[in-house]
């Protein structure tokens, strides 16, 4: 795994931890802007053809 691909994928389970994060605390803000963050890293993901779980 290259290093493109690993820091990508590092940064995607940040995200979705965040998300997480926001949601348990209530933060519907917090979790919206992090959701736009890991759509985009999902399309960034996808066009650089890299697998997402």
């Amino acid at each position: 795994m290259d290093a493109f691909t690993a820091g990508l994928l590092q940064r995607i389970r940040a995200t979705e931890s965040d998300i997480d994060r926001a949601r348990e605390e209530g933060d519907d803000f917090l979790v919206e802007v992090e959701q736009a963050e890991l759509d985009d890293l999902r399309r960034l993901a996808a066009d650089h053809g890299v697998q997402v779980a």
